[in-house]
């Protein structure tokens, strides 16, 4: 007998992190491992950084454009994080959660309480934690991508960000990464199967009773 797949919803799984602490990494990781799964790409008012490419890694617009789209109403969530203002387009996202797709989110604490506030139900929120603070410091400065003083900021916004753990359905330490990604795997698996997720079972299950769903 062949495989059986339901129909399903998709989730919006989220992690967030202190800079540095390897949700880049463990996301990239995911996606590389993971059908049914591809990152939201949010709107950004921030200059684009080497190797990024506009559409795929952000969508960088000015910050008029940004103020025209939040005031259309285009974002499920948005925020400003170190002088720079981030959102999510609404549209493209629920598409994809229709369809059965689940979509990957990098944002904040304060990002994902918007989405908890708006689609509770399709929200899975991750907090990765670094191993200690003095990792999370050699990382950011081995990661050779900004100056000294964003190094310092980053550093100093990072208790803040780590107070928000409580708010989040998972919390992984990212002592080790093949470890923390594994972890992943098993909260997406179980997540998948989530009773309302299924939304193919009623029928399904009607057929296996020989009655209506």
């Amino acid at each position: 007998m062949g495989a059986i797949d339901l129909k399903r919803r998709g989730m919006m799984l989220v992690l967030s992190s202190p800079s540095g602490a390897g949700k880049t990494t463990l996301s990239r990781l995911l996606l590389d491992s993971q059908a049914d799964l591809s990152m939201s790409v949010s709107v950004t008012t921030r200059p684009l950084r080497p190797g990024e490419v506009d559409g795929k890694d952000y969508i960088f617009v000015s910050q008029s454009e940004f103020d025209a789209r939040l005031a259309r109403g285009e974002f499920l969530e948005h925020a400003r994080v170190f002088d720079h203002c981030y959102g999510t387009p609404a549209a493209e996202v629920e598409a994809k959660l229709a369809n059965g797709e689940d979509v990957l989110f990098d944002i904040d604490w304060q990002g994902t309480q918007q989405l908890s506030s708006h689609a509770r139900q399709d929200l899975v929120a991750v907090f990765i934690l670094p191993p200690s603070v003095e990792e999370l410091a050699q990382r950011l400065k081995t990661r050779a991508q900004d100056s000294a003083e964003v190094v310092a900021r980053r550093m100093a916004k990072a208790a803040d960000e780590m107070s928000h753990w409580p708010e989040y359905d998972y919390v992984i330490v990212n002592d080790a990464v093949d470890k923390a990604h594994h972890a992943l795997c098993a909260i997406l698996t179980a997540e998948r199967l989530r009773r309302h997720r299924q939304t193919g079972l009623p029928e399904f299950v009607g057929r296996l009773r020989g009655t209506d769903a």
